[in-house]
């Protein structure tokens, strides 16, 4: 069977640093034999989650917009790769309100107990969180960890790895940038061959 790969990107830049190295992960993972798709959130049409918890009795949002279709998306393939930037030391809130869309997940799995992913359906399925930051700092990226753990628990996927690249300002972009391309088209390699061999499995 061919691994299915999700690419999101969360920047509202188009096809700026960090939209392209997501681009190198999906294109390694189609040059793996992958069937690759990206999402660009800027693209579609959604709104923040309203917290009217009218899904913690139901399991089901009451908006219905392209956030919801994206999430039966994300549901159905075998590996997402989420990108943002750093904006003001966490994700744009372009990826946040699709995350917080999310709480009817939450519902069905928290409240309601009407979804539940096993220990082997998530070591089956692997996510990367893809990211780029202006600033040469180490812990410029710990901001956006916690809410791009949420999105993968709540979807079922394992934590696979970071495909991150700081110090943008000082490199002129990530094109000039020597290695982050090349490791993360060869890490959209790795992840399809590792989830090709759980497949035989």
């Amino acid at each position: 069977m061919v691994v299915t790969v999700l690419g999101i990107s969360g920047s509202p830049h188009r096809h700026g640093n960090t939209e392209t190295l997501l681009d190198s992960f999906l294109d390694g993972a189609r040059s793996a034999g992958a069937s690759v798709e990206k999402v660009v959130l800027k693209d579609l049409t959604y709104t923040p989650c309203r917290g009217c918890n009218a899904c913690h009795k139901t399991g089901e949002c009451v908006v219905k917009d392209d956030a919801i279709s994206l999430f039966e998306k994300i549901l159905a393939v075998d590996c997402i790769a989420v990108a943002s930037p750093i904006y003001t030391m966490g994700i744009t809130a372009e990826l946040k309100g699709l995350i917080d869309r999310g709480q009817y997940l939450w519902a069905r799995k928290f409240i309601l107990k009407t979804l539940y992913f096993s220990n082997d359906h998530i070591r089956r399925h692997k996510a990367l969180f893809v990211s780029t930051a202006g600033q040469n700092w180490d812990h410029v990226f710990d901001g956006a960890f916690p809410a791009i753990t949420a999105i993968f628990n709540g979807t079922g996927f394992e934590y696979y790895d970071n495909i991150i690249a700081n110090n943008m300002d000082e490199y002129k972009g990530i094109k000039n940038h020597p290695t982050a391309l090349k490791d993360a088209y060869a890490k959209g390699q790795d992840v399809v061959r590792v989830l090709e061999r759980l497949k035989t499995q």
